[in-house]
């Protein structure tokens, strides 16, 4: 929410109109689709890589490190409203273009952006294609079987058009960051067989944690600012606060024993513990990052992660130069004691070895 600390009531007007309806993201692409024909058709790009977990696990600093490669191409703040069509949008807004402005997200934990700060705004294109995957209560997973051809065809596109707006060469891969994705690693590999999806694993106690917190955060940034509240609805960011619809992931509400709610540490090691079965079960089609090892490794971890991903070397101090040693949790927190906590710790050493 970078570009929220400036938005005019012309942006908000603006914002209004681009999400009145799913339709006129739509309408906005199909327009782009023919006015940037040549340019998207003669795109080069390669396999894509999808970043997603649970929120605070590392993805946004993941992103951020691999971001700054110029083989690959994301999200920027700069893409909203008019998120499905970018280059169009692109076009229109490069005379009234504003500068990149830092400022702390709304997360309050320490991370600057800007509007050429990359984020997670795919989530639209997944709730235009599959809007009966979502409900009051929650989030449905997506299943091989939800794959059409349609939806490919227009993520392919899309791709191309993120590839186009960010990679001079004309050639590069569409990097993901969308933590809603954890609930599609049956459909992806479907949909882009080539892909690589990197799913960060943070220690389940100060992920959980975190988690808690961020949605004691959000409950009161909600309740004070409407327009931050609309604004993290139309972009699908359902993790927290008032918006928050937890992914139905198989067994969670088996384990959220007398009565635990978002208020309740408790519940986010529940969620946690779903999440993270969900994954284990799918471990072949996915790549399991250890958050806390990578981030110990501080600038080596790039060329881990150039040589994973198959990335150009040169990049790889420049990647790596975004990790720092993570702090070890507080005494209060070490001193929580739960039949949870001692599962998802177990879950947690058995990811970790793999």
């Amino acid at each position: 929410m970078a570009a929220l600390n400036d938005y005019s009531r012309f942006d908000r007007l603006v914002h209004r109109i681009a999400f009145a309806s799913p339709g006129v993201q739509l309408a906005a692409s199909e327009i782009e689709d023919t006015l940037f024909k040549k340019d998207v058709d003669g795109i080069r790009s390669g396999a894509p890589i999808f970043i997603t977990s649970l929120p605070r696990a590392g993805t946004t600093i993941l992103l951020t490190a691999l971001n700054s490669t110029p083989e690959l191409a994301t999200h920027l703040y700069r893409d909203m409203p008019f998120v499905l069509a970018p280059m169009l949008w692109a076009r229109i807004s490069g005379g009234f273009r504003k500068q990149a402005t830092l400022h702390e997200r709304a997360h309050g934990d320490g991370i600057e952006i800007g509007f050429d700060s990359p984020e997670a705004f795919e989530e639209i294109i997944w709730r235009a294609f599959w809007p009966e995957k979502y409900h009051e209560d929650g989030i449905a997973l997506w299943q091989a079987g939800d794959a059409t051809t349609e939806a490919r065809d227009f993520l392919i596109r899309h791709f191309r058009k993120i590839v186009a707006l960010r990679c001079a060469s004309g050639s590069g891969r569409y990097l993901s960051k969308n933590n809603g994705n954890i609930a599609r690693l049956d459909v992806i590999p479907r949909l882009f067989p080539d892909a690589r999806i990197l799913v960060p694993v943070r220690e389940p106690l100060a992920h959980a944690a975190s988690l808690h917190r961020q949605h004691l955060n959000f409950l009161k940034i909600h309740g004070e600012d409407p327009f931050t509240l609309r604004y993290m609805r139309d972009i699908g960011h359902y993790e927290f606060g008032a918006l928050h619809r937890p992914i139905r992931f198989d067994g969670f509400d088996a384990l959220l024993e007398g009565g635990l709610t978002p208020a309740d540490l408790d519940y986010w090691l529940a969620y946690w513990i779903a999440a993270f079965e969900h994954v284990a079960q799918r471990r072949d089609k996915v790549t399991l990052l250890h958050y806390e090892g990578i981030c110990s490794q501080g600038p080596s971890a790039g060329s881990d992660l150039c040589a994973l991903l198959d990335l150009d070397m040169a990049s790889a101090e420049t990647v790596g130069g975004h990790f720092k040693t993570v702090p070890p949790v507080s005494a209060e927190l070490a001193a929580h004691r739960s039949a949870l906590r001692d599962r998802a710790e177990a879950l947690h050493a058995d990811l970790i070895r793999t």
